[in-house]
């Protein structure tokens, strides 16, 4: 999808072809990559898995870096349309690197079911081989009974014989065709009520994870976070240039700034995680608690150095991208991963698109981003406090029998419950 949407892009005859193409084909394509790529971390490693998820989150970082580059250069010699292109043909080496992921299962595990296809039984067909051959049998042993008791002869009892086998056979055609189509309707009811029960399942077990507390706080702690906590990597250029610094202060953009500093936090966030003294959910709470209060701060900074700290301090607390799995995992547990990271993600893109939108229009309100940076520093902290109060008790709770848990078992109340 990454790779098809890209080389259709460079066909886009107009910008609502892109919308599709590009936004909706390669955004999709992404998306399902990113969340798979991460859960299938979670499942190949334990102990190292804080390491694991840093190294895959700062190879996205630097490959963004690699990519902003590399992007400039094909554009000056081959144009957009053969930037797209060929940036589309490098993303098919994603499938190469796919092909090595895959889910860990023991030699003994029985191998999958078949396609529903195969599975249908044999008397849905007409025209088995098995009746009919059971039906000349038992036409021929008629034949011979009926000639040796009524002496007719040859030609005569040929011709009756003849009548008889058509008529016989398709009265067993007839009767075979309505069993037929009387099994194919029960075998459509069984299948539809058998993906009904599927779905019905995977909406309980959608209900049951948001009965977990802090599954449910993780969930409006990502909303506010993206909300809040994306908008700065794209203003703070406006910042500086609304607080009159010059360009001749300038040693190194802003926004190079935080994402250096995005990259070396997702990696340092994810060693801290594998520490055993280290509380996961305790450090992912701490990483937006900063974030909210170094987002009220930005409006007081009126010089290159503050914004400069300001932006490398929400680069390092961005980072806690590489941590999010991590937490995610202990929350539900690792059987749940998949189903409960699938929602949270919707949620952060949803956070994602409405914070830039909301941020712009407190500024067309205002006319200044101070207010835009509070109201993004607000729903940060937030967020954090809702998370750091639904942690709490859980984590007071285990304490005691923490000692009595076997090694594999997570710490949170929360993902025994689950």
């Amino acid at each position: 999808m990454v790779a098809g949407g890209l080389m259709m892009s460079s066909f886009a005859p107009n910008i609502y072809f892109l919308y599709v193409s590009y936004g909706i084909v390669v955004g999709l394509g992404c998306g399902l990559l990113y969340t798979a790529t991460v859960t299938i971390t979670c499942q190949y490693f334990d102990k190292r898995r804080g390491l694991a998820l840093g190294l895959i989150s700062t190879g996205s970082s630097v490959g963004l870096f690699i990519y902003a580059a590399l992007q400039r250069e094909l554009i000056e010699l081959y144009g957009l349309d053969g930037c797209l292109l060929i940036v589309g043909a490098l993303s098919l080496n994603i499938l190469a690197c796919g092909s090595l992921m895959r889910p860990l299962e023991s030699s003994s595990s029985p191998p999958p079911d078949k396609m529903c296809v195969d599975k249908v039984p044999d008397q849905y067909f007409v025209y088995h081989e098995k009746t009919v051959e059971e039906n000349i049998s038992i036409l021929e042993k008629g034949y011979i009974d009926e000639k040796s008791v009524n002496n007719v002869p040859d030609c005569k009892q040929d011709s009756i014989l003849n009548k008889n086998v058509l008529s016989s056979i398709n009265v067993n055609e007839k009767d075979t065709y309505k069993k037929k189509v009387v099994e194919q309707t029960n075998f459509c009811k069984q299948l539809a009520k058998r993906k009904w029960q599927l779905y019905l399942t995977y909406w309980k077990e959608t209900v049951v994870l948001f009965k977990n507390k802090v599954f449910s706080a993780l969930f409006v702690a990502i909303l506010l976070f993206d909300i809040g906590g994306f908008p700065p990597s794209l203003l703070m250029e406006d910042v500086a240039r609304s607080a009159n610094i010059s360009e001749d202060d300038y040693y190194m953009p802003l926004i190079s700034i935080i994402g250096i500093m995005t990259t070396v936090g997702k990696l340092i966030l994810g060693i801290l995680a594998d520490f055993k003294w280290v509380n996961t959910l305790y450090l992912y709470v701490t990483t937006l608690l900063m974030t909210g209060v170094a987002l009220f701060a930005i409006p007081f900074a009126k010089s290159y150095l503050t914004l400069a700290m300001l932006s490398g301090i929400l680069g390092f607390l961005t980072g806690n991208w590489s941590i999010f799995p991590y937490v995610t995992t202990k929350t539900v547990g690792i059987e749940k991963l998949t189903h409960a990271y699938g929602i949270l993600m919707f949620f952060a893109g949803l956070g994602n698109s409405l914070g830039p939108p909301i941020v712009g229009w407190f500024y067309d309100w205002t006319q200044e981003y101070d207010t835009a940076f509070y109201f993004s520093g607000f729903c940060v902290l937030l967020g954090g406090f809702l998370l750091l109060l639904a942690a709490l008790p859980c984590w007071n709770a285990c304490t005691n029998q923490s000692s009595k848990l076997p090694p594999n078992t997570y710490s949170y109340k929360v993902a025994s419950n689950t």
